[in-house]
């Protein structure tokens, strides 16, 4: 009984300096959280303004009829309206996808590919990194202008040599049959070297183990890269398939440079019609419309592909 007594004063007197010595860490916490939240804030005012204001103010345009010097008149869902009115919507939308799919079909396993390719070079293989790498520092616009000149059906680089065994000349970019496909492949050109260098460095991280016990097992070239290879890489294929989606959805600059969207609209993009709405035709009520609706497709395919793709990176 006396040793209760004596030992309750004790007990509360440590309780109470537990909870001073919580108290002055939290707030000891609080004034570092509150620091690097100051040092935070100019990069966060600079990111919302230069990011998050366009969306914001583009949103607002969408509901406007104006002329961006300070005369604007709320129009509701007008601008909406015309932009479904608008046959070329539906044009740009199919040609979109269709470069989706081609620049999937041909500008995603290319480099998954060449990068496999890559990985068992021993011998200069730097030189052909850098190679392979170069198209990615050519400014996309010079890079369009060369394979221009590649396309060219009379004098062109592509022609001439399919002439020397007999084949052509090909209309290129002069057929609607042929435009899209000719953008693709300049577009895969022009941007896979990035994606062959992460690849690269991906399959440095996989195990050499892996490898010798399914050569050990039997396993042959092919098996090894469907087996070992591909599984150690999904997350990385994932995340840059994702990427590519992004991309190829936002293409304008082959479009716009090679054919101005043509011919007979067969490359007119989505971002195209934009920059036309809104630079051309001056109606920028309705080409913010129209952006907004590309901002929102994409936030939804993103989020349903990474959802889809979750599981990838937990197994």
């Amino acid at each position: 009984m006396t040793t209760a007594t004596v030992t309750r004063p004790d007990e509360e007197q440590a309780d109470r300096q537990v909870r001073a010595a919580r108290s002055r860490r939290w707030r000891a916490g609080g004034r570092r959280e509150l620091t690097g939240l100051l040092f935070l804030l100019p990069a966060i005012a600079i990111f919302g303004l230069f990011a998050w204001w366009p969306i914001v103010r583009g949103l607002i345009i969408s509901f406007q009829r104006t002329d961006l010097m300070g005369s604007s008149e709320w129009v509701g869902l007008d601008n909406f309206q015309a932009l479904f009115a608008d046959p070329l919507l539906g044009t740009a939308v199919q040609n979109t996808l269709l470069f989706v799919g081609l620049g999937v079909l041909i500008g995603f396993p290319a480099p998954l590919i060449l990068a496999s390719v890559l990985s068992t070079v021993r011998r200069l293989g730097g030189v052909y990194r850098f190679l392979v790498y170069l198209p990615v520092v050519i400014p996309p616009v010079v890079s369009v202008l060369l394979w221009k000149w590649f396309y060219d059906p009379g004098a062109g680089l592509f022609n001439e040599l399919l002439g020397k065994v007999g084949l052509g000349p090909y209309p290129w970019l002069e057929s609607p049959d042929t435009a899209m496909l000719s953008l693709v492949l300049e577009s895969t050109w022009a941007g896979m070297g990035g994606t062959v260098l992460i690849y690269l460095a991906a399959m440095v991280g996989i195990p050499q183990e892996l490898y010798e016990a399914a050569e050990i097992d039997g396993a042959n070239l092919w098996q090894r890269i469907w087996h070992v290879m591909l599984p150690q890489l999904r997350t990385v294929i994932a995340l840059l398939l994702l990427w590519q989606l992004i991309n190829t959805v936002q293409v304008f600059t082959e479009p716009y440079v090679f054919t101005g969207g043509g011919p007979q609209n067969s490359t007119t993009t989505v971002l195209l019609l934009i920059f036309r709405y809104g630079f051309q035709q001056g109606n920028y009520g309705q080409a913010a419309a129209l952006a907004f609706l590309l901002a929102l497709a994409l936030a939804l395919m993103s989020a349903v592909y990474l959802r889809a793709t979750r599981s990838w990176s937990k197994s």
